[in-house]
């Protein structure tokens, strides 16, 4: 675990595997942390690979800064984390919110990223009913903290049957769901209330910049029909429909995302 201050934000992140593997920043979504990563850090490390797994700002480990954070801000701090670490270039994935902030880095940072891997994930604008429901939500986390809000949203985070049939997956989501800070949360969810179209960054995409769109079969947040939805703005992209699998498919079934990921850089 290292600390390093990047933007305006000091971020809690791991650098695990070989220091002279290529380099893969995975990016996690809303309200988690870095922890979710551990089975594909632990294959990818295992391949020779360098994976670099951060807190964002407001996340985990990593210090809250209170009000709004926009998408934007996280792809800055991310920036700023892999050039501080000496880093040009960098396979750049995420799921949910951490594919959007994926996206956003290569809107802002383009050089910085050889590959994009987006989980579970959607490029579209918000609409005005969502940005009125993440408002509303920011402010509910902030009265009532992250429990209610876990229990609520568990069996969309994971496929029912998972919620029941894996256990320990299970009690893993909802540990890093409650352990977030509601002021981290809510200024996330204040800035993903502006989040832009990011479409026309897949639309733009090179053939020379390889692009993974990994789904769960069972996502109920960003089905399959939005995953084959990117592939049609980015043909060249490679889509992997993960069986037995909700929104977090990398906890729900890592062996197969695992075993995606890999393909995937082997093949690029």
């Amino acid at each position: 675990m290292n600390l390093r201050f990047g933007n305006d934000a000091a971020l809690i992140f791991d650098d695990s595997g070989p220091r002279d593997g290529e380099p893969v920043i995975l990016i996690h979504g809303h309200p988690f942390n870095r922890s979710m990563w551990a089975p594909q850090t632990a294959a990818l490390t295992a391949a020779g690979y360098r994976v670099i797994t951060p807190d964002l700002r407001g996340y985990g480990e990593s210090p809250v800064s209170p009000g709004k954070i926009l998408l934007a801000g996280f792809a800055d701090d991310l920036a700023a984390l892999l050039a501080g670490l000496g880093i040009e270039q960098a396979v750049v994935g995420g799921v949910s919110m951490g594919g959007q902030i994926a996206l956003e880095v290569r809107l802002r940072h383009p050089g910085l990223v050889r590959a994009l891997v987006l989980c579970d994930t959607s490029p579209v604008p918000e609409t005005e009913d969502g940005r009125k429901f993440r408002l509303e939500l920011a402010e509910r986390l902030l009265a009532e903290g992250m429990e209610p809000y876990a229990n609520e949203v568990m069996d969309k985070m994971l496929a029912p049957y998972n919620v029941i049939g894996l256990p320990e997956a299970a009690a893993r989501v909802r540990a890093m769901m409650c352990a977030t800070d509601p002021e981290g949360a809510a200024a996330a969810l204040r800035g993903r209330a502006e989040r832009p179209d990011y479409r026309p960054v897949l639309r733009s995409l090179p053939a020379t910049v390889p692009c993974l769109l990994l789904v769960g079969a069972d996502d109920v947040y960003t089905p399959v029909a939005e995953a084959e939805a990117m592939r049609e703005l980015a043909p060249h992209a490679r889509l992997t429909v993960i069986d037995r699998a909700g929104h977090l498919p990398g906890v729900e079934q890592p062996e197969a995302v695992n075993r995606a990921l890999l393909e995937f850089l082997a093949d690029r």
